[in-house]
C-alpha cells in the first residue's frame, strides 16, 4: 500500500525540523530540540497570522516576532529562509555556527535582517516583547485617528521553561500585566526539558496560574506536535482579547521525529548525529536528503511575499492619506522613522557659569530633561520607583502610561531594574525612533547589567541615568556605594559611560547620549552637590576629556577628576599653583570618548613627557592606569563605603583638598 501523500501543512512543518537536524548536524553544534518540537507553533503563527514582508524586514508595521528561546535559532532562520527573506540563504543554513555566517549561534539583530531582537540569554527576549508592545500601543495612541490606524501590530514570542524560571521574565510579565497590553501574545514551548533533564528537577509550579495572576489572557494546546489547526485556534483567541496580554502554553516534545532522543535533555544542546538524523528521517516519512527543501514547501512558504507586498502596500497608501489629512502628525511620524532628530531638540539644555550656585548632578539631569521634553517627543522613560531621587521625571507633564493613557511617555516601572533595562532594549529595538531612557541607582547596574550588555552588543540607544554614584550617598552605607561599578561599566564595549562634574557636563552629557543612536550610554550622577566650574563647556564632553585649567608652559603634574571629585583637583591645583607649581587639571567625563580622539588631541591634554599624574575618582582606581602611568598615582578607593553621612565619607575615605593637595605634593617631590 502506498502512503498518502503528507499535507501541506505537514511537509511544512517537517521542513522546518530536518533544516534544525542538518545544520546542527554539519555544524556539529546547536540546539536542534527546540525546532524539532517547537516547528508546528513556528508554521501556524508565520503562515497563518504573522504579518510580515518578507522582501522588506524593516516595514514599520509588521508584527514582531520574538524567539526568547533564543538557543533554538534554527527556528527562526528556517522561518525566515523558507519565507523568502534575503538575509537568510539555503547556504547561509549550511553555514549555521560558523565564522561570518548570517545565522550565528542565537539571533542577533546586528546579523539578520528579520531578527528583531538579539535574544541570547534566556527570559531577556520575552522582557524585550513587553518594550516592543509599550512602544506600539505609546505610538498608536500618539498617531492613530478614527479614520486612519497607522499604528497597528502584534507582537508574537516563543518562549521555554527556561525562560519562564528567569527573574527578568517574572518582572516584565508582572508589568505587561499591568499595563493590560493586549497585542502580546506569547507561545509557550511546554516541553518539560532543560539542559540538567526533566523540569521536575527544579520547576514544578503551574506556569498558566502564574501568568493569571500577573493579569494575563491563558489558553493551553495539549498536543503541540501535530495539531497545526489546534494552535491556529489559540493564536485566533488570543487576538480576540485586547485588554490583556496572551500566554498560550502548547506542550509539545522536545526533539520530536527522533526515534530514541526525543524527549530527553540530549537532544536540547546537542546535534542528533547522523545515524539518528537518518533515523529520523525514516520516522517522519522524509525522503529528502540533506538540506533538500521539497518544491511544495518552497511554494506554500513563499506566499507570504506576495501577502507581505500587499500589506505593505496597502499601509503605505493609508499613510499617504494620513499625510494628506494629518500632515503635521505625519511630519512627526516620518521624521522618527528615518531616525531623525527633530529641529533644535537640544536648544534649551541649560547652561551655567562659576557664579550660579552648584547642585547635584542628578538634579541638573532633571533641568535637563525639562528642556527636553517639550522639543523631543521622542522621549520615553521613567524609573524603577526612584522618580523622587534619579529625578527622571520630565516636569511640566502630568500621567504616566497606563492602560487607559497609553499616549503618556513616562514609565512606572516599579521595583523591577532587570525588567527595566530589558524593556528599554525592547522599545529601542522597535526601531521607531523613541528615544528610552531609565533611572535607577548607580549600584542597581549590577540587577541590570544581563541587559546593559545586550544593549551594548546589540547597538541600542538606551539612556541609563544612574544616580546616586559614589560613597556621597552616605547614610545608606556600602551596599548603596558604587565603588566598582564605574570601572566595571567602562570595561564593557560599545557603552558610554559618563560622569559629569558640573551642570554645563550634564548638559553635554545628554547632548551625548541622545545624539548616539547605536549605543547606549551610562549618565552616572551624584547625589551631593557639586560647583559649577569656570572652564567647563558641554560641547567638551564630545571629547571624553578636556583641559578644564591650565598653566604657563609644561606643566609638572596633571590632576585628573570626574564628577563631584573634579572640584577638588581644582582646589587643590589652585592651592599648589599659588605655591608657585604648575598644575592642569582635565576632566575627564567620559573615557570611552577621550579614548575615540585623535593621537594629536589626547597628546595635547595628557603629553606623555608629563609622567606625574593624578587622577581622583571616588572609584576603584581599576582602569586608570592606561592616564596615571608609571610616576603617577590616584585617590580612588580600594574597599567598600560605610554608613555615615556624605560628607563623613567623603572625608573618612580621603576625598578632600588637603588629601589631594598632599598626594600631589608627594608627587611633585
Amino acid at each position: 500500500m502506498v502512503a498518502a501523500p503528507a499535507s501541506v501543512d505537514t511537509l511544512c512543518v517537517n521542513s522546518i525540523r530536518m533544516l534544525a537536524v542538518d545544520a546542527t548536524n554539519k555544524s556539529r553544534s546547536g540546539h536542534p530540540g527546540l525546532p524539532m518540537g517547537a516547528a508546528p507553533m513556528g508554521y501556524a503563527l508565520w503562515d497563518k497570522f504573522l504579518r510580515h514582508n518578507p522582501k522588506n524586514p524593516r516595514w514599520f508595521n509588521r508584527d514582531r516576532f520574538v524567539l526568547s528561546a533564543g538557543h533554538g535559532c534554527m527556528l527562526l532562520y528556517a522561518l525566515l529562509h523558507l519565507s523568502g527573506y534575503d538575509s537568510v540563504s539555503l547556504d547561509d543554513i549550511k553555514s549555521f555556527r560558523q565564522w561570518g555566517s548570517r545565522t550565528p549561534g542565537h539571533p542577533e539583530t546586528f546579523e539578520t535582517p528579520g531578527v528583531e531582537v538579539t535574544a541570547g540569554p534566556l527570559g531577556a527576549g520575552i522582557s524585550n516583547a513587553v518594550g516592543l508592545a509599550i512602544a506600539e500601543a505609546h505610538l498608536a495612541s500618539r498617531f492613530n485617528k478614527p479614520d486612519c490606524e497607522l499604528v497597528d501590530h502584534h507582537t508574537y514570542v516563543i518562549m521555554g521553561d527556561g525562560c519562564h524560571q528567569e527573574g527578568v521574565s517574572s518582572e516584565a510579565a508582572s508589568l505587561a500585566g499591568h499595563l493590560g497590553l493586549g497585542k502580546l501574545i506569547a507561545l509557550y514551548d511546554d516541553n518539560h526539558i532543560t539542559i540538567d533533564g526533566k523540569t521536575d528537577l527544579s520547576f514544578s509550579e503551574d506556569v498558566l496560574k502564574r501568568y493569571e495572576a500577573y493579569g494575563w489572557h491563558v489558553l493551553h494546546v495539549e498536543d503541540g506536535n501535530t495539531d497545526v489547526d489546534g494552535i491556529a485556534r489559540a493564536i485566533a483567541a488570543a487576538k480576540a482579547v485586547i485588554d490583556k496580554p496572551s500566554l498560550i502554553k502548547v506542550t509539545t516534545t522536545i526533539g520530536y521525529g527522533s526515534p530514541n532522543k526525543a524527549d530527553t535533555a540530549g537532544v536540547h544542546g546537542a546535534p542528533l548525529g547522523e545515524a539518528e538524523g537518518s533515523l529520523t528521517r525514516e520516522s517522519l516519512g522524509w525522503s529528502y536528503g540533506p538540506f533538500e527543501v521539497p518544491q511544495a514547501s518552497y511554494d506554500h512558504f513563499r506566499k507570504a511575499i506576495e501577502r507581505g507586498a500587499a500589506a505593505e502596500a496597502e499601509w503605505n497608501a493609508g499613510l499617504d492619506r494620513y499625510s494628506a489629512s494629518y500632515p503635521a502628525e505625519a511630519a512627526v511620524f516620518k521624521r522618527m522613522l528615518r531616525g531623525e532628530l527633530p529641529e533644535g531638540w537640544d536648544r534649551d539644555l541649560p547652561s551655567y557659569s562659576a557664579d550660579d550656585a552648584g547642585q547635584a548632578t542628578r538634579k541638573h539631569s532633571q533641568l535637563c530633561l525639562a528642556a527636553l521634553g517639550p522639543n523631543l517627543p521622542d522621549l520615553i522613560g521613567g524609573s524603577a520607583d526612584l522618580t523622587h531621587s534619579n529625578y527622571t521625571d520630565i516636569k511640566g507633564e502630568t500621567g504616566s502610561f497606563q492602560k487607559h493613557s497609553r499616549e503618556k511617555r513616562y514609565l512606572h516601572f516599579g521595583v523591577r531594574e532587570h525588567a527595566m533595562a530589558a524593556i528599554l532594549n525592547g522599545i529601542a529595538y522597535h526601531d521607531s525612533g523613541l528615544i528610552p531612557y531609565g533611572g535607577t541607582f548607580l549600584v542597581f547596574a549590577d540587577y541590570m547589567r544581563g541587559s546593559m550588555r545586550l544593549s551594548a552588543l546589540s547597538r541600542l540607544g538606551v539612556i541609563y541615568v544612574l544616580t546616586h554614584d559614589s560613597i556621597g550617598v552616605g547614610e545608606d552605607g556600602p551596599t548603596h556605594q558604587p565603588i566598582e561599578t564605574l570601572s566595571s561599566l567602562r570595561a564593557m564595549p560599545n557603552m558610554l559611560v559618563i560622569r559629569p562634574g558640573d551642570g554645563n557636563e550634564t548638559s553635554g552629557a545628554y547632548r551625548v547620549a541622545i545624539n548616539n543612536r547605536n549605543r547606549p550610554t551610562v549618565l552616572a550622577l551624584s547625589r551631593q552637590g557639586m560647583a559649577n566650574q569656570a572652564g567647563s563647556a558641554a560641547d567638551n564632553v564630545a571629547l571624553g576629556g578636556y583641559i578644564l585649567e591650565d598653566c604657563d608652559g609644561t606643566p609638572e603634574l596633571i590632576l585628573i577628576g570626574t564628577g563631584s571629585e573634579l572640584d577638588l583637583c581644582v582646589q587643590a591645583a589652585r592651592a599648589l599653583s599659588a605655591e608657585g607649581h604648575r598644575l592642569r587639571v582635565v576632566s575627564m567625563p567620559c573615557v570611552e570618548l577621550f579614548a575615540e580622539q585623535a593621537v594629536d588631541y589626547r597628546e595635547s591634554v595628557l603629553p606623555a613627557a608629563v609622567g606625574r599624574r593624578l587622577v581622583v575618582e571616588a572609584a576603584s582606581d581599576f582602569g586608570w592606569h592606561r592616564y596615571i602611568g608609571l610616576e603617577g598615582d590616584s585617590v580612588t578607593m580600594d574597599g567598600f563605603g560605610a554608613s555615615a553621612p556624605g560628607g563623613v565619607c567623603m572625608e573618612k575615605f580621603g576625598f578632600t583638598v588637603e588629601n589631594v593637595t598632599a598626594k600631589a605634593r608627594a608627587l611633585l617631590g
